[in-house]
């Protein structure tokens, strides 16, 4: 797997035109699309499938979480639409976990590979306080990671400062998806928990997500391959 290939663009834009357009920009210089709640909620799976159909691997990132039953029923629908990636909650549960993995595995050979999210890259110490979660952001992540884990979930998305210990209690073929990424002299926004590529990297992560640095670039394209770049220097 190239660096290209580790890099997943998040297309968080409004509309299905702004989202062809950046996507036909970023042709040959990222690995995979995602699609996430404000795009999808505007654009529906007729755009999925269409991404998918023009030969973007896609990421859809609606973080799945309710009964069991209603999530596999999600994710059959989202693996009819051809996706590569796609996201349940850890919170869920392991019943859930497990259920959103049987329905994934029953599409067969194009199954999506299912991942669970572990905590938002917007949470610090304080916000999980504030929510009554016990431990360290560290604890409760790996916590999570493995729960998914044993639920037979494919990875887990985890922010950079946490890729290793993820890494460390799940083993090498568990994938980690990592958001929060942000090249060296961009603003964090809302990101509590982020880190340069490199870091995330060496940290373990399998796939950077990177939005806004991408998307509110002059030039996106030039953009991507900065971040490409960085990611080859550091997988040397």
């Amino acid at each position: 797997m190239t660096a290209r290939d580790r890099l997943i663009v998040a297309l968080d834009l409004p509309g299905a035109e702004e989202a062809r357009r950046m996507a036909a920009r970023l042709r040959g210089h990222a690995g995979q699309m995602k699609v996430g709640s404000q795009l999808f909620t505007a654009e529906g799976p007729s755009l999925v499938r269409e991404l998918a159909g023009d030969g973007w691997p896609v990421f859809l990132d609606l973080k799945f979480h309710d009964i069991p039953n209603t999530v596999a029923s999600a994710v059959e629908a989202a693996s009819a639409l051809g996706v590569s990636l796609l996201t349940v909650h850890a919170l869920g549960g392991p019943e859930m976990l497990q259920a959103a993995v049987e329905a994934a595995r029953r599409a067969g050979e194009r199954r999506p590979r299912v991942l669970a999210i572990t905590v938002l890259t917007s949470h610090d110490q304080a916000g999980l306080a504030r929510l009554g979660v016990a431990g360290t952001v560290e604890e409760c992540v790996r916590r999570l990671a493995l729960l998914a884990r044993e639920a037979g979930a494919d990875g887990a998305v985890a922010s950079p400062r946490e890729a290793a210990v993820v890494r460390e209690a799940c083993g090498p073929g568990f994938l980690i998806v990592t958001p929060g990424i942000r090249p060296a002299g961009a603003p964090k926004g809302d990101q509590a928990r982020h880190a340069v590529p490199g870091v995330a990297l060496a940290a373990g992560a399998d796939y950077l997500v990177v939005g806004r640095p991408v998307l509110s670039a002059p030039d996106p394209a030039s953009a991507a391959v900065a971040i490409v770049a960085a990611m080859e220097a550091a997988l040397r």
